[in-house]
């Protein structure tokens, strides 16, 4: 059976690093505690221009590094001293044999295809030359073989090193595990960025048999959707990245917590889905407020106007970069978060009287980038899908009545269905004039999200202070058929002129005829958006 030694000397250390950060010194302080040091490349020039003394793995293998570098560690000699368990006399046999140094400690990160990756000048060619081949194998070997060896592939973690062979002589069993642990989801990671990219350089199907996910830390937040909850924002690296909250600014206030962070990238794809001005105000990453209009700040007094109570503490999205007159107005209620793709600097000024409030720009809209995947867990494995990225076309639409919808009417059911597919199931969305008058999210019947919206709407007319129906001649969205008539019925019982969902209910007729006893214009879309 094998067994884990507990504490083991380091005599011989293998260091091969792209990202040559603190490099210098871990080896100088390695020098000092006379382990011999084998290197390759340009960091065993860089190590010898410090004045360590440095081994060229050529000089072990016997063979000069060839095919510009693409094979130079690819031999025994270093897979052999790598993997040789120190415990089996015929490993030890062998290596005597064939005059193998054992290597104790080895020090690789891989070549930057993540940077490349970054790079809008970068080649098909210079992504490839920047995929690692013998790095992944020697830190593969080395972590299997944690039992003898330790594996680095961070800077961060030599100070752990060298705590540990000042602290106990050699390596613990602690570290060495826990480093190749890290180091098997480094070489994880690295592959699948690789694979991700090459699936999208094909414009294959981004759902492959073999489905890998990877991301690196790039905060750890105070807690996840509840304080008892731990929770770390990943980033992905991307060739051609989706503008959003992984590429903004945090130009003002704090750091952004887990729910910050899920309801901003709920609003700014939201808002990407209009080409005129538009904001959006969410909450629970569900919309309380949405508007389109000429100008940000009309766009903005019709978001508001939706469910001012809502928005109180919410997430604010635009389209448009921000201005100091739509900046003075935001200001007005408590906001955690403003998302847009720029500000201008009088905006920017005029937040900043508002240190708590988090402005994050973008620098772009979502719209440019590859469609994306979305991921949930479960219990033992995940599901991934696209992203509801459908869009309708005209004629992808059918009017089902015997009334044909007007302009406006056509214009506000258009802009009710995208807010809809932004809107936990079951949705219902009432719109006028381009703006919503009342959302109704994530009951188990539609009937009774159609009941909410009505009564929200109901309640923000009256708190305002405003005077009849305020859903008379309104536009409403469904993001799923009408299972029955009740729910088109109370819709139009709101007041609503015009019906748009995806139909296909064995009931469309009754729903078609309830809508044409009422001379409402009904459009079906043959697309359903629902969002659990």
């Amino acid at each position: 059976m094998m067994t884990s030694t507990p504490h083991v000397p380091v005599k011989t250390a293998l260091i091969s690093v792209s990202d040559k950060t603190g490099i210098i010194d871990f080896a100088k302080a390695l020098a000092d505690k006379n382990i011999r040091i084998l290197s390759t490349g340009g960091t065993a020039q860089l190590l010898a221009e410090a004045g360590i003394a440095v081994t060229q793995v050529a000089e072990i293998t016997g063979m000069a590094e060839m095919m510009d570098g693409r094979v130079k560690t690819l031999h025994p000699a270093i897979h052999g001293g790598i993997l040789a368990r120190r415990d089996n006399d015929q490993h030890m046999a062998d290596m005597t044999a064939h005059d193998i140094t054992a290597i104790d400690l080895v020090v690789i990160n891989l070549y930057p295809f993540a940077d490349t990756l970054k790079r809008a000048d970068a080649s098909r060619d210079d992504l490839v030359e920047n995929i690692d081949i013998g790095g992944p194998a020697m830190i593969r070997a080395a972590a299997k073989n944690h039992d003898f060896v330790t594996i680095c592939t961070d800077a961060g973690d030599y100070d752990r090193i060298l705590d540990d062979m000042d602290t106990h002589a050699g390596m613990t069993v602690d570290t060495r595990r826990a480093l190749a642990a890290k180091a098997f989801a480094h070489t994880a990671a690295y592959d699948s960025m690789i694979s991700t990219w090459m699936t999208q350089d094909q414009s294959l199907s981004p759902l492959p048999q073999q489905f890998s996910l990877a991301g690196t830390a790039d905060m750890v937040m105070r807690y996840g959707e509840n304080p008892h909850q731990d929770a770390v924002l990943y980033r992905m690296a991307q060739r051609t990245p989706r503008h959003g909250v992984m590429t903004a600014e945090l130009i003002q206030g704090k750091a952004l917590s887990y729910n910050n962070i899920n309801d901003t990238d709920a609003a700014f794809e939201l808002v990407a889905e209009y080409d005129r001005p538009a904001i959006a105000i969410i909450k629970h990453a569900n919309p309380c407020g949405v508007a389109m209009a000429d100008d940000l700040m009309t766009a903005w007094d019709a978001a508001l106007a939706s469910d001012p109570v809502s928005a109180f503490g919410g997430i604010i999205a635009l389209n448009r970069p921000l201005t100091a007159d739509v900046a003075k107005a935001i200001t007005s209620i408590f906001t955690e978060v403003i998302i847009a793709p720029d500000a201008d600097d009088a905006a920017k000024a005029v937040l900043s009287g508002k240190p708590s409030l988090r402005l994050m720009l973008t620098g772009g809209m979502p719209t440019g980038a590859p469609n994306h995947v979305m991921i949930k867990t479960l219990a033992g494995g995940f599901l991934a899908q696209n992203a509801d990225a459908g869009q309708l076309a005209m004629a992808d639409m059918r009017v089902v009545t015997k009334r044909q919808p007007d302009a406006r009417e056509w214009a506000d059911m258009i802009f009710a269905w995208k807010v809809a597919k932004h809107v936990k199931s079951n949705a219902i969305v009432y719109a006028r004039d381009e703006a919503t008058k009342g959302i109704g999210a994530g009951q188990m019947s539609r009937l009774d999200s159609a009941r909410i919206a009505v009564a929200k709407a109901e309640d923000m007319a009256k708190a305002a202070g405003i005077s009849g129906n305020p859903l008379a001649q309104s536009a409403v969205a469904s993001d799923a058929f009408f299972p029955f008539a009740d729910g088109l019925i109370a819709a139009a019982d709101a007041g609503v002129s015009a019906v748009i969902q995806p139909g296909g209910s064995i009931r469309d007729d009754a729903v078609i005829a309830a809508a044409d006893a009422r001379n409402l214009a009904m459009v079906f879309t043959g697309m359903r958006h629902f969002r659990h």
